[in-house]
């Protein structure tokens, strides 16, 4: 039977939908069968084998909402696998990606009783023109140029590799 996998996330500009869109499709090609649900998520988890859940990190916060979607369904939770990503460096510079890697480490710890099959990093992207309110008042942020450093190669080559860490087969 096929493996049923809930790719969850939170977006705040659009750029996390995409990646969870990717990696959506990426495991649909390996056989399961998935579905792709932007949080808050209100429905039940009993029907799933595994979740994937991505957020991006934003002003060195892991997004609220992914944090929420685990503390309120850490009943069901504790029981199945879960691979975890995040967008966060806009530069290919590695103290960014340390820096990134160090606060969803933090927000994890959060959450002792998760059974973490896989956690990834991922190149985030800026476009001013998506900011929000209040970021959309800072002039100095309206200034930034927009950067894409997202490496859709390996953000596929992490999502097919997800199953078979699902069914403890993979690295």
């Amino acid at each position: 039977m096929a493996m049923q996998i809930l790719v969850a996330y939170a977006t705040r500009a659009g750029s996390t939908a995409e990646v969870a869109e990717v990696i959506a499709e990426v495991l649909r090609g390996t056989g399961a069968v998935v579905d792709l649900r932007r949080l808050p998520f209100t429905g039940r988890l009993a029907e799933y084998d595994a979740v994937v859940l991505g957020a991006p990190l934003y002003m060195y916060r892991w997004h609220k909402d992914a944090k929420r979607f685990l503390r309120r369904k850490k009943d069901v939770l504790r029981a199945l696998p879960v691979a975890v990503f995040a967008l966060g460096p806009f530069n290919d510079v590695e103290k960014e990606w340390n820096d990134v890697q160090a606060q969803l480490d933090s927000a994890l710890v959060e959450f002792p009783w998760l059974r973490l099959t896989a956690a990834k990093i991922f190149g985030g992207k800026y476009d001013p023109t998506k900011l929000t309110f209040p970021y959309s008042l800072i002039p100095a942020k309206k200034n930034i140029p927009v950067v894409d450093i997202r490496d859709w190669d390996d953000i596929r080559a992490w999502a097919a590799g997800l199953a078979g860490r699902f069914r403890g087969d993979g690295q």
